[in-house]
């Protein structure tokens, strides 16, 4: 047992025992790192990204998505440059312990580990809801969805990384067919001024919907695009996960740069081909008024932005319900990508940090046979479950969806935005601080795309807490971030272990690099 100076922690000895019961298994290439990153993100394009619309419209949320895309092309670049340099699973944690110490890195740690568990929760609920959606079924049955694709795919996970990426890829390519699909589909459907700009301001200064489209380019000006920035991030949300899998891929000095930059092109294109078409159809719904039970149909753009499942509501306008079902089912499937490939990052960032130690450590044994952090993965979508029945039953079973989806998505986010300003400020650390560590991939947009990624993660982060509807959500986060603080005061800087990050960063990169 030693204690670092640094920080006031203690590192406990282990023998060799320890880190073989804690064994990863190498497999990924650039494809398998490119799908793992397209795949984690995509079920945005087909869910979430339409909330965006009430508070900003679609001009609004254009902007914002474009601020968005920004704000991660310098993230990526960013972790292009820093996850070859720090070729560990820890990835954020790992980059913010080098840089900052081992305060620095637990708290980058919890961050990234509240988007990682809740992100996986908002996707399954989407999933629920086209499901729901498809077999007629009622909202009291949305949790059996919920449970019965944890366990699916944390058992898909948990048999083996060649099994888990395979699926990855698979999955993955057939959700971008949909997509290539829908888009070849509504191009003849298109009527852009018509429904895409049929959102207006009401008395009250909320959204209402225009029957003869045609409404402003900005409904609410600049002020309702910077407020729909927290959903434009669902465009783009997770391809950082990708260091999550260094230690399971071949090369990753060569190959996570490729990945990670190939990725963030792939959903850079898709993201904006959805935003344009699947609000340029004829979508309709209908809705009933929760004080008179009176049921209306709305339209176009303005019905989106309430919407579950916008891309099957796209298919219904182009082929009618009955095919729209079919097509929907296929669909699902880009839900599934996100949810498969997101779980795999969820268990490799809950087991880094336990297996640091920062964690209890029994959560980074992995399977005897397979090599997977199978404890993490389970213990994960535990926490998940638990969060996702919590506001379930919080705000009412029969509840809307935006509500429902829209706090967990919240939620996410803004863990996210407290993971990428930290990401951002090791590699302004790294840079200045750091320079003796070998960048076998260097950003070309340096310290200034940093500093870029911070500032649009702030502003993010500052129209969340300024939203009436999901500030709870929001501050439950920030709440359970003081609580980790102060386990990791009283307990956990006291339990930590040598493992490749605090090896690598206590020699501030001057140990070769190593992993179990």
């Amino acid at each position: 047992m030693a204690q670092d100076g640094q920080g006031g922690v203690i590192y406990n000895s282990v023998d060799s025992a320890y880190f073989e019961k804690r064994g990863l298994r190498r497999y990924a290439g650039v494809a398998s790192l490119w799908a793992l990153g397209v795949g984690a993100v995509i079920s945005g394009h087909f869910s979430g990204w339409n909330f965006g619309l009430a508070p900003g419209g679609w001009g609004g949320l254009l902007i914002a998505a474009i601020l968005i895309a920004i704000m991660y092309l310098g993230l990526v670049f960013c972790i292009a440059e820093m996850s070859p340099a720090l070729p560990h699973t820890g990835a954020a944690y790992s980059f913010a312990r080098t840089t900052m110490g081992p305060w620095g890195g637990f708290i980058t740690g919890l961050f990234e580990n509240v988007e990682y568990v809740v992100t996986p929760a908002v996707v399954v609920f989407f999933i629920g809801s086209y499901l729901g959606s498809i077999f007629g079924t009622g909202p009291g049955f949305q949790p059996f969805y919920w449970i019965a694709c944890y366990l699916i795919f944390v058992g898909l996970n948990i048999a083996g990384v060649e099994l888990s990426f395979k699926v990855t890829l698979t999955v993955t390519l057939l959700a971008l067919a949909c997509l290539v699909g829908f888009w070849l589909s509504a191009l003849p459907a298109v009527d852009f001024n018509r429904w895409a700009l049929n959102i207006g301001v009401g008395p009250d200064g909320s959204a209402v919907e225009l029957p003869e489209g045609h409404g402003p380019f900005l409904p609410f000006g600049i002020w309702g695009a910077l407020a729909a920035m927290p959903f434009a991030v669902w465009l783009f949300l997770a391809i950082e996960q990708l260091p999550l899998a260094a230690e399971e891929s071949v090369d990753p000095k060569k190959d996570m740069p490729k990945g990670i930059i190939l990725g963030m092109l792939t959903l850079i294109v898709s993201a904006f081909m959805i935003l344009w078409l699947n609000s340029s159809v004829p979508v309709s719904r209908e809705v009933t008024d929760s004080v008179t039970g009176a049921t209306s149909t709305i339209t176009g753009a303005f019905a989106l932005a309430s919407s579950g499942e916008p891309l099957l509501d796209g298919f219904r306008a182009i082929y009618g319900t009955e095919i729209a079902k079919v097509l929907a089912l296929i669909a699902v499937i880009g839900l599934i990508a996100s949810f498969h490939t997101i779980i795999f990052a969820k268990g490799r960032q809950i087991y880094s940090l336990s297996r640091a130690g920062y964690f209890p450590r029994w959560l980074s044994v992995t399977h005897d046979t397979f090599k997977t952090p199978h404890v993490a993965m389970i213990a994960g979508a535990v926490v998940a479950l638990a969060i996702m029945l919590s506001i379930w039953f919080y705000v009412g079973v029969d509840a809307s969806t935006g509500i429902i989806g829209g706090t967990l998505l919240n939620m996410a986010v803004f863990g996210a935005m407290c993971s990428y300003i930290a990401q951002a400020v090791s590699f302004i650390l790294l840079r200045t601080q750091h320079a003796q560590i070998e960048r076998p991939y260097k950003s070309p947009f340096g310290i200034p795309g940093a500093v870029v990624t911070i500032v649009l993660a702030l502003i993010t982060i500052g129209f969340q807490f300024a939203d009436p509807i999901y500030r709870q959500g929001v501050i439950g986060v920030a709440i359970w971030f003081a609580v980790g603080m102060v386990y990791f005061a009283l307990i956990g800087r006291r339990k930590l272990v040598l493992s490749p990050e605090e090896e690598f960063a206590l020699t501030k990169g001057a140990a070769e690099y190593k992993s179990y």
